[in-house]
């Protein structure tokens, strides 16, 4: 969470959805009683260091990694908290001093502090005795969140134990002390939430989450019936499709087979962030496809959709909305329709922060194409990605050098190229240097160093020979590249 972001929950002030606590002595009960609260709430955000006018107090740096650890260790212990929580308290400076921010996601559990339940009433925390309205908590989340559903008759055996597995490594390799290594496997399923209680029918056992992520493709298939995610292309038969792939099976491995999909058949434009190059496409994509498998409502039969045309890129899909409305970076309020699968995407590392989606596609979306995307809340969920081929971000950002400038850069290197034909890109100049430094190099090799895909390469490279600035002799295995002369 960056300072501006801290700064506009500040100016909001306190609410159903932010807390302020001082903190002066450390993380106190009422912290873990806000905690519990938002959890059987609808979430919202803790400011530790801040005090109830909004005036930033700050912590002592000193104490800072002390209460982070302790407060890890409170919520989750199943003496204190039940069910236990999984939490990741941000630190952010402000000017010269630091808080910390912990995001409480609305969890689809009831949670209790030392035994005693509480909600979030406006501003304030308030412990739940009545029948009635743990009730109305209860109801409340049960007929919101579908993945709650319990299937009493599925079994460990009715779950891939090799996935399993490679769930536990993945958010081992994320966080190497995750609890979730050493577990066994119903540990492991009711640590993940994806093993519960219906206390409204004293059903135990897996949910339907639990199923999706984690389930055998055929009892995927009968539990939910119409459960599959279309991906398809149509660039050139706008009609039919140009290359279509139906995934039905579990959540973890649809995220990695849509991935792969897009990777087919989107080009990767080369954009560099400081000194790291990084993939627009995949970053992009990858938050397309985290939202269309985690905030679906698997139980309706609107078949989700991942689709690419020429002009844009869409997902659809199912869900139970919030609000009518048109998200920006603005208007956006994190709401998870699925936080059991959310959570868990989150641990494996196949998502982020919950709300970092939107805020990431806001700003890479116009790198990629050079226009926004747009996302729409309804009862069918759209996300709209403009596409632009012929769209670069760092030939936008970076202008092209004068004819001396680039003269200069080629006379340097013992070649005379006239001038008059060498007005050219930053990614040009950088595949010339390329040849220069070794007229052998392949397409191939050039698209794996500059990170940019082969498609995009090959592009340039017909722009420099059209432009009579390079040309190739010998066989494509043997052949080396020459610079034409004037």
């Amino acid at each position: 969470m960056t300072e501006l972001q801290v700064k506009e929950l500040i100016n909001k002030g306190e609410g159903t959805f932010i807390e302020f606590k001082r903190c002066g002595n450390g993380i106190e009960s009422d912290v873990y009683e806000t905690v519990c609260a938002f959890s059987n709430r609808f979430g919202g955000y803790i400011l530790c260091g801040v005090l109830d006018d909004g005036t930033i107090q700050g912590l002592p740096e000193k104490s800072i990694d002390s209460v982070i650890t302790n407060f890890s260790t409170q919520i989750s212990n199943p003496q204190i908290f039940s069910p236990i929580l999984f939490l990741d308290p941000e630190v952010v400076q402000i000017e010269d001093k630091k808080i910390i921010v912990i995001h409480v996601p609305m969890s689809s559990q009831v949670h209790s502090y030392k035994k005693i339940i509480f909600d979030r009433l406006n501003e304030s925390d308030v412990k739940v005795t009545a029948t009635n309205r743990l009730a109305e908590i209860y109801n409340r989340k049960q007929n919101y969140f579908s993945e709650l559903k319990i299937y009493k008759y599925v079994t460990e055996n009715e779950l891939r134990p090799e996935l399993i597995e490679k769930c536990k490594i993945l958010a081992s390799n994320k966080n190497r002390n995750h609890p979730w290594k050493d577990m066994s496997t119903i540990d492991f399923l009711k640590s993940a939430q994806l093993y519960n209680t219906d206390w409204n029918t004293g059903e135990t056992g897996i949910n339907l989450a639990g199923i999706l992520l984690l389930g055998r493709d055929d009892v995927i298939g009968s539990v939910c019936p119409s459960y599959k995610t279309d991906s398809i292309v149509r660039k050139i038969d706008v009609d039919r499709y140009d290359d279509r792939e139906i995934i039905k099976t579990n959540l973890i491995e649809s995220y990695e087979k849509l991935i792969q999909f897009a990777q087919k058949n989107l080009p990767d434009k080369f954009y560099l962030q400081g000194i790291q190059t990084i993939s627009l496409r995949d970053t992009i994509v990858r938050e397309m496809i985290s939202n269309v498998l985690m905030h679906r409502e698997f139980l309706s039969s609107f078949v989700s959709k991942f689709v690419i045309e020429k002009e844009q890129m869409y997902v659809e899909n199912p869900c139970k909305p919030r609000s009518q409305m048109e998200l920006t970076p603005e208007n956006f309020t994190p709401d998870s329709k699925n936080p059991i699968i959310a959570s868990f995407f989150t641990n494996i590392g196949y998502a982020d922060e919950l709300g970092s989606g939107t805020r990431n596609l806001f700003k890479y979306v116009p790198l990629y194409s050079g226009k926004n995307p747009r996302m729409i809340e309804d009862d069918i969920f759209k996300i709209e990605v403009p596409l632009d081929d012929s769209y670069s971000a760092d030939m936008d950002l970076h202008p092209v050098e004068s004819t001396s400038n680039t003269a200069k850069s080629v006379e340097s290197s013992g070649q005379n190229i006239n001038p008059n034909k060498t007005s050219l890109s930053e990614t040009q100049e950088k595949i010339i240097k390329l040849i220069k430094d070794n007229p052998k190099i392949s397409a191939q090799k050039i698209s794996e160093t500059l990170g940019i895909s082969s498609r995009a390469i090959e592009k340039h490279i017909k722009e420099l020979k059209e432009r009579n600035i390079l040309s190739r002799t010998g066989s494509k295995k043997d052949g080396r590249w020459v610079f034409e002369s004037r």
